[in-house]
């Protein structure tokens, strides 16, 4: 049973990181509500004041889970991570095993041979603990004349993370800054990662973060992420964000709009020929490349005369650019455009100059007349040109893959000689998949993974308190490489 000491100082790490909703804070003092109470223990990590206690209470009608946790589970109530309830004294899983065909819409797998399909899926199919036991469904079925296994359990994975990738032309902060999660003070749960083509990467997680003292907050909130919920994060020396899937990033409390179509020089390469028509000279700004349109190769090809302005930027190759990264337009540091000129040639006197980013979200036209730039009206064909960029360019959006390794219970429960497994998915043999959906192995050892989350069926992840992650993982192959691996085969059923 869990009780609250006088130590209690009323500061709400408990009831934050309580999965259930037992534990509220009251008039500056933790209650516990004890029909929700499992005692999973999760508040005695996190207390602070070790104003927690816990004596586990298995009076008639409480079992205990037999997964590590070992929550104490009332009669028709589930454990911490609700997957199993309490059905007179029996643990029963909540969620039904699902068929590959209840997810094949969601997962989207095209070409993908019938005799490499799961015959069923991970989801609803129970753990397999301790690890020398084999996995829960064991499935046997003849398909295309061929005998295919399929080998099912829900992982619990204590390595693993997320990678998160930003559509955003935006400013993040330096590669390798540290990433807090905003509650109750700072925590460290990952860092800034590389950007790519348009877009930025952060993890969240990994073995070292969720073993660590603040493990327990940064599991929850990458639960709460691939659950569907927004998160708040705060980049060092950088960026606040809030994100959710599947949705436009806040950054900095602005929703942004837009990706990229390319860098600057891509731009250009792009839309010289309207860019052409618009202005005499036309600038790119993009953290990047910053692009130059007559210099540039997509000018020259043009046939157009350099215009001699110089810019604020160290030269790559003729009309690309590079600048400091920051706030500014096009995730540069320019706030000011015309802060991109360093100098103007006499013959630019009475040309226009363009200048935008590469989105299309910040634009200017100017004149030059008498040593000075001028602003002017944009004309129609600037109008035409900057639906054109944002037709051309795709919402910003937020999406997640999650990282792990598969060993220890989810390789036992199928074969008796694990490392046969491991060499047989290098090889080809054995097909893993992530509730139906096909990760990507990494080469060299292990089974260490990735899969797009868009691919997973919502509510197929859970969250233990040890803090783990319980992923479901099916191993499908032909019974002949089932038999070769070692494989279970006293426990096979046949659907």
């Amino acid at each position: 049973m869990i009780k609250i000491t006088d130590k209690c100082v009323g500061c709400k790490l408990c009831e934050e990181i309580c999965m259930l909703d037992a534990i509220k804070v009251v008039s500056g003092r933790a209650v516990v509500n004890l029909e929700r109470c499992v005692q999973c223990k999760a508040c005695l990590k996190v207390c602070k004041q070790n104003a927690i206690t816990c004596e586990n209470d298995l009076s008639e009608g409480i079992i205990c889970c037999n997964c590590p946790v070992e929550c104490v589970i009332p009669p028709d109530k589930t454990g911490a991570c609700k997957r199993y309830v309490n059905k007179e004294n029996k643990l029963e899983r909540v969620l039904r095993l699902h068929s590959f065909s209840d997810v094949e819409d969601i997962v989207k797998e095209l070409n993908v041979k019938e005799t490499e399909k799961p015959i069923v899926t991970g989801i609803g199919a129970g753990t397999t603990y301790p690890d020398f036991k084999p996995s829960p469904l064991i499935a046997k079925a003849l398909i295309n004349n061929v005998e295919i296994v399929t080998v099912v359990t829900e992982a619990p994975l204590s390595y693993s993370g997320i990678t998160i990738k930003v559509d955003t032309d935006k400013f993040l902060g330096e590669e390798g800054k540290k990433i807090y999660i905003i509650s109750k003070g700072k925590k460290i749960a990952g860092h800034l990662c590389r950007e790519e083509y348009g877009s930025k990467m952060l993890s969240l997680g990994g073995v070292n973060l969720l073993t660590g003292k603040d493990g327990l907050w940064i599991a929850k909130t990458i639960f709460d992420f691939i659950s569907g919920k927004s998160i708040r994060l705060d980049i060092e020396n950088g960026a606040k964000l809030e994100l959710k899937i599947d949705s436009k990033p806040v950054i900095n409390n602005e929703e942004d709009d837009y990706m990229r179509i390319g860098c600057g020089s891509a731009t250009l390469g792009l839309f010289a020929p309207y860019l052409s028509n618009i202005a005499d000279e036309a600038v790119i700004l993009d953290g990047h490349i910053v692009g130059m349109l007559t210099e540039h190769p997509a000018g020259k090809s043009l046939n157009l005369d350099t215009s001699g302005i110089r810019l604020n930027a160290v030269k790559s190759t003729p009309g690309r650019y590079f600048v400091e990264k920051g706030n500014g337009w096009g995730g540069t540091k320019i706030n000011n455009p015309l802060d991109i000129i360093a100098s103007v040639p006499d013959t630019f006197n009475g040309k226009t100059l363009f200048i935008t980013d590469t989105t299309g979200s910040n634009f200017k036209y100017f004149i030059y007349e008498n040593n000075n730039f001028s602003e002017l009206k944009p004309t129609k064909k600037i109008e035409d040109f900057i639906k054109l960029m944002k037709e051309n360019c795709q919402t910003s959006n937020v999406t997640v893959v999650f990282a792990g390794g598969v060993g220890g219970s989810a390789r036992a429960g199928v074969t008796k000689n694990p490392i046969k497994l491991t060499k047989a998915v290098h090889n080809g043999d054995v097909k893993i998949t992530i509730g139906g959906a096909t990760p990507f192995i990494f080469p060299g050892g292990g089974i260490n993974f990735i899969v797009d989350m868009g691919k997973i069926k919502k509510g197929s992840f859970y969250l233990a308190p040890t803090p783990s992650f319980i992923i479901p993982v099916e191993y499908t192959m032909t019974g002949e490489t089932f038999k070769k691996i070692g494989g279970h085969i006293e426990n096979i059923t046949k659907l």
